[in-house]
C-alpha cells in the first residue's frame, strides 16, 4: 500500500514537471539577458527584452552574502523590428552602480510579472595597470536592414551613439570599435559616415592627450571588414574572413617578435582561410603591460591547439614613436 502511494506521488511529481516544461513563456518574462560596460567606472548594465510591457527590475548582491541585498531599477523601450511581421518587444535596461571592482556578483532581472534565471558577473578591475584578456573572433554578422535597427536598439554600448560606433577604457589600452558597414550601405545616407568621422576625431583627441596616452598607451581600434589584406579573392578586402598579421603595409612573419613600431599593426581575424592555416579559428589577446602585447591564434580543427603566436613590443607610443 505504502508502495502504491509512493508511486502516485512520482507519478503526480513527473507529470507536474512536464506540465511546467511544456508551458510556453508569457509575456512579461525576462529572455535574452546580457550585460556590458557602460563606460563608467564601478557600474554594470544590464538589458533583456519582453514581450509585454514591464517593470524593468535588478535585484543583485555579492557572491556568498545575503541574495539580492540589492535593487536597481531603470526603463524600457519600445522596439518594433522593420520585417514582415512588425514584431514588438520591451527592451528593459538598468545600471548597477557603485560595484566593487573585481568583486562576483549574482543577480536576476525582471518583475514581480515574471524573472530571469540567476546570473552572475565580475566586475570590471579599473586599475590601468590590470592586465586583461580577450578573446577576438570574426564575423559575428552583419545585421544591416532597417538602417541598422537592431543594433540602435536592442545593444547598449558605451556611450551615445546608438551602439554603432563606441570606446572605452581597460587596462592599459583605450578600444574603439568603429562601424565600417556605414559605407557599404548608402541608402540609409551619408548622415552616418559624417557622424561616425566626427564622433572618432573627437575620440582619439581625447584618447591622445597627454595625461590620457601616459595611463593608457596602447590604441586598438576594431572592425568588421578589413582595409588591408594579402589574398586576391576579388572582393577588395571588403569581406575578408582570414587570419594574418599586417605590418607597415607588408605582411608580419609567424611567430615574429617586433620592436618598436612607429605604424599601425593590423590583424586579420575569422581564419576561414590564410597562409597560415586553412583551420576554422580564433584569436586570444593579452595585454601584458604598457609595452608588450600578446596574441595568439587558436585552431577549432585541432581542438585548441595554438597554431601561431606574436608578441608586440611597442617602447614608445603616440607622437613619440614618430620621433
Amino acid at each position: 500500500m505504502m508502495m502504491m502511494m509512493e508511486l502516485q506521488v512520482l507519478l503526480c511529481l513527473f507529470a507536474l514537471i512536464a506540465a511546467v516544461c511544456c508551458v510556453p513563456p508569457i509575456g512579461t518574462q525576462p529572455e535574452q539577458v546580457h550585460i556590458s560596460y557602460p563606460g563608467v567606472k564601478n557600474s554594470m548594465l544590464v538589458t533583456w527584452s519582453t514581450a509585454n510591457k514591464t517593470e524593468s527590475i535588478v535585484e543583485y548582491g555579492l557572491w556568498g552574502e545575503k541574495l539580492f541585498s540589492h535593487t536597481a531599477k531603470g526603463n524600457s523601450s519600445v522596439f518594433t523590428d522593420g520585417g514582415l511581421e512588425k514584431r514588438t518587444m520591451y527592451i528593459h535596461r538598468v545600471t548597477l552602480t557603485d560595484l566593487i571592482p573585481t568583486a562576483s556578483y549574482v543577480y536576476h532581472c525582471g518583475s514581480d510579472a515574471g524573472w530571469s534565471d540567476i546570473f552572475y558577473f565580475t566586475s570590471l578591475n579599473e586599475s590601468v595597470s590590470f592586465s586583461p584578456r580577450f578573446a577576438l573572433f570574426g564575423d559575428m554578422g552583419n545585421e544591416n536592414p532597417h538602417n541598422f535597427s537592431h543594433y540602435k536598439s536592442r545593444f547598449s554600448m558605451p556611450g551615445h551613439t546608438e551602439n554603432l560606433w563606441y570606446s572605452w577604457n581597460v587596462g592599459p589600452a583605450h578600444i574603439i570599435s568603429f562601424s565600417t558597414e556605414v559605407y557599404f550601405y548608402l541608402e540609409y545616407g551619408l548622415d552616418l559616415l559624417f557622424r561616425q568621422y566626427e564622433w572618432l576625431q573627437a575620440d582619439l583627441q581625447e584618447a591622445n592627450r597627454p595625461e590620457n596616452r601616459a595611463q593608457r598607451p596602447w590604441i586598438i581600434t576594431m572592425g568588421h571588414r578589413p582595409m588591408y589584406c594579402s589574398n586576391d579573392d576579388g572582393d577588395d578586402c571588403t569581406h575578408f574572413q582570414s587570419y594574418e598579421w599586417i605590418w607597415s603595409s607588408g605582411l608580419m612573419n609567424t611567430h615574429m617578435r617586433d620592436s618598436g613600431p612607429s605604424t599601425i599593426t593590423r590583424c586579420l581575424t575569422g581564419a576561414l582561410k590564410s597562409r597560415i592555416s586553412t583551420d576554422y579559428g580564433y584569436t586570444r589577446m593579452r595585454l601584458i603591460n604598457t609595452t608588450h602585447l600578446y596574441l595568439e591564434q587558436v585552431s577549432d580543427d585541432q581542438y585548441g591547439k595554438v597554431i601561431d603566436q606574436m608578441t608586440l613590443v611597442k617602447e614608445k607610443h603616440g607622437a613619440d614613436a614618430w620621433r
